[in-house]
């Protein structure tokens, strides 16, 4: 049951860090395939043999992409040992191409940010998205990782306040980074625009470059993007975490960014098995935020951040498993 549990726990780990990226690594990680399109399926991976059963799908993004590469450890690894069931690998354009492969039944499940499904559910996001073109044929199962990104600087920032008349470099304009900051920002009474000033840059590696060169005091990073430079230049410290300072709002709601879906009728004709994933998926979590060694080092067997590394960025990682009542209390305050 530990292993198991210890290669369920691959995933819970690779999806908070694969959401930042690997900062050891370039973005193909080592991989020569093509990417799939920005929609549909155009790759899978066929499922040794193992139980039978009914086959689950699961899109998970492009094949040069941390999710497609741990969906094929997570098949290879479990489908031995499923008896009911096989675990399908699908590689996809991502999120929003995800959403489209669950609702026209070529997935079951999916990985994405939950501010996609919202998206999909809306009818909105932008011509990019689900504008004009609404879908609520899939349902949040689980939240798994609150927002993983801190602000790192110098001593002198102690507070949401002490930002006021200060520059932040960033990256991630028009995302979970720029909302969630300015979201924090006015709630605290500054205003983004006049009172802050952000210098968005394209990658989180130049946000560390320019930390480390002096250009700037103050960056917006994500794990494992903080630890990494941290290790890089001195007296770099966690001055504030996204996630932390949301929840000091005490508003209800919680900054949940990455998310489980499945498609409705799927859930509805297998309870028991979505159960039961759900439950095996809660003892995961437990299980590497109590045990970080070892969690870190097979997070560094299979090649998803270096050990040491993940180590270190762990307990700042936000990994959760919310669901039931209290994801459907605590995330629309996020989306909404």
């Amino acid at each position: 049951m530990k292993k198991t549990l210890a290669l369920i726990l691959a995933l819970s780990l690779s999806l908070a860090l694969a959401s930042c990226g690997n900062p050891n690594q370039p973005s193909n990680s080592g991989t020569t395939s093509t990417p799939a399109a920005s929609t549909g399926t155009t790759s899978t991976t066929t499922p040794p043999a193992g139980g039978s059963g009914e086959t689950v799908t699961l899109a998970t993004g492009g094949t040069s992409g941390t999710y497609y590469a741990y969906g094929g450890v997570m098949q290879t690894t479990l489908n031995p040992l499923l008896t009911t069931g096989q675990l399908n690998v699908t590689s996809t354009g991502a999120s929003s191409a995800n959403i489209l492969e669950v609702a026209d039944g070529n997935a079951q499940m999916s990985i994405l940010q939950s501010d996609v499904l919202n998206y999909a559910h809306n009818g909105s996001g932008g011509e990019t998205m689900f504008d004009g073109a609404a879908d609520k044929n899939s349902l949040w199962v689980a939240g798994v990782y609150n927002e993983t990104v801190q602000l790192v600087t110098a001593p002198s920032i102690t507070s949401i306040e002490d930002l006021k008349g200060k520059t932040v470099v960033a990256a991630g304009k028009g995302s979970t980074p720029e909302y969630a900051l300015r979201y924090l920002l006015s709630e605290n009474g500054i205003d983004p625009d006049a009172d802050v000033t952000l210098d968005w840059k394209s990658e989180h590696s130049e946000c560390v470059a320019a930390l480390a060169s002096g250009q700037a005091s103050i960056a917006l990073l994500p794990q494992p993007f903080v630890t990494v430079a941290q290790s890089k230049i001195d007296g770099l410290r966690m001055a504030l975490d996204l996630t932390e300072e949301w929840d000091k709002l005490d508003n209800g709601s919680a900054l949940i960014t990455g998310v489980i879906v499945a498609r409705s009728d799927f859930v509805e004709a297998h309870p028991a098995a979505v159960g039961n994933f759900l439950t095996a998926y809660a003892a995961s979590v437990d299980w590497v935020n109590a045990n970080t060694a070892d969690a870190a080092a097979l997070i560094g067997e299979y090649g998803i951040v270096d050990a040491a590394v993940a180590e270190k960025a762990l307990p700042y990682c936000n990994i959760v498993c919310i669901t039931g009542a209290e994801l459907l209390e605590k995330l629309p305050g996020y989306l909404f």
